[in-house]
């Protein structure tokens, strides 16, 4: 009994390494290389062509020094403020991110309590609370490239170690480059030239501080906000962030 439960063992633990280094290759090759898609660029191509019957697609890769600094700073500003100096993971924003979850579903909860059953009442029910993140860049690059948009601890322990790599790998402006080119701003638009010439017509090297804030600001929500272009939330936002750029240090 003993023998065959080792063996699938074994064969388990040889499958995690390999693919492991498969990982390690992928994201190694990746210093001279640019990647040709991402997992979530190739899942939404899947949805669009399944739901719409044809594939809205805008993405031009372009190098890192034709990217305007305005929006590398205002994507820092916005998304990661210590992304030039940490190992990968924030450890700080992870702490304050759970104790605000944590404070949020003690509300959630105490506001659910209070409710009567039977009471009558036509008030709806609370809203589930807002989870709020406190993934970096570079954890957001690890989970857009090779991994799903699940939410389990085991992928979650994958994306730990992907960011590892990544910022074992490649250095700070490598992974910049890299997350400015592939990240979603708007369906089927993806990458900085792509969101530059979408919204503003205009190259990704040609964004003014205020566009590039926008842009910055739009990140967690793309395909909300690009229906949403007059919201007083992303312009007010986007001004604070715009003013935030001058302490944004760039890697």
């Amino acid at each position: 009994m003993m023998k065959p439960l080792l063996r699938w063992i074994v064969l388990l633990v040889a499958a995690v390494l390999a693919l492991q280094l498969f990982f390690v290759a992928r994201i190694a090759v990746m210093a001279r290389l640019d990647p040709q898609s991402t997992a979530f660029q190739r899942s939404e191509a899947w949805r669009l062509q399944r739901e719409k019957g044809r594939l809205p697609w805008r993405q031009r890769w372009v190098p890192y020094a034709q990217i305007s600094d305005s929006l590398k700073q205002a994507v820092i500003a916005s998304e990661d403020d210590g992304f030039s100096n940490h190992d990968g993971v924030d450890w700080d924003a992870l702490e304050k991110a759970w104790q605000k979850n944590s404070r949020a579903e003690a509300q959630a909860a105490k506001a659910q309590v209070g409710r009567k059953p039977g009471s009558g009442s036509n008030k709806p029910a609370s809203r589930a609370p807002k989870v709020v993140g406190g993934s970096t860049i570079t954890q957001q690059l690890a989970k857009n490239l090779f991994l799903s948009g699940e939410r389990t601890l085991l992928r979650k322990g994958q994306e730990f170690v992907l960011t590892m790599l990544l910022e074992a790998l490649l250095d700070k402006q490598r992974i910049l480059e890299i997350y400015l080119n592939s990240v979603e701003w708007g369906e089927g638009v993806f990458g900085a030239e792509a969101a530059a010439q979408h919204y503003f017509r205009k190259p990704a090297a040609a964004l003014s501080a205020y566009e590039a804030a926008r842009l910055a600001v739009m990140l967690p929500r793309p395909k909300y906000f690009e229906k949403l272009p007059n919201s007083s939330y992303l312009a007010e936002r986007a001004q604070h962030i715009a003013a935030r750029l001058g302490g944004a240090e760039l890697p």
